[in-house]
């Protein structure tokens, strides 16, 4: 009998004060949408959770109302990192230009500077609501040859 192992992560939860706000928020910059197939989860009282993905439901991020972590040190979760290709590791950055996003700091910022991890490349931000984001590739050689590092 083999050892047990998971597929993969199905979701993150997160708290923010409104759960259709954060996921406007997090469609708008990251392109994640709200699923429809399990919209009825939210609830009447909008408490979710609201489940948002980018790949049709493989791997969400499940919102609900609360209290969120802020800007203080985390306490639990510290990131939540999304991977990309390289050309859209690009792309990202020039979405940020026109559609700025918290630094580490939460100061609004349309330039977030690449973080060369040798084998990655990262960019670090906060969402509105103060949780820690990351978008990464490992497509370094695109990368480096386009930011001519």
């Amino acid at each position: 009998m083999s050892a047990f192992r998971v597929d993969q992560i199905d979701h993150v939860e997160l708290f923010v004060p409104d759960v259709y706000e954060a996921a406007a928020w997090y469609e708008r910059t990251l392109g994640l949408a709200i699923l429809k197939q399990h919209e009825h989860w939210v609830g009447d009282d909008r408490s979710g959770p609201l489940m948002i993905s980018s790949d049709g439901g493989s791997t969400m991020l499940a919102l609900f109302r609360g209290e969120p972590e802020g800007d203080g040190a985390p306490t639990g979760i510290r990131r939540i990192a999304f991977r990309v290709t390289g050309e859209g590791f690009l792309r990202f950055r020039e979405h940020v230009a026109a559609n700025p996003v918290g630094d580490r700091d939460g100061k609004q910022t349309g330039a977030l500077e690449p973080v060369d991890h040798g084998q990655a490349f990262s960019v670090y931000f906060r969402d509105p609501w103060g949780t820690l984001l990351e978008v990464t590739t490992y497509d370094v050689e695109e990368v480096r040859a386009t930011l001519g590092k």
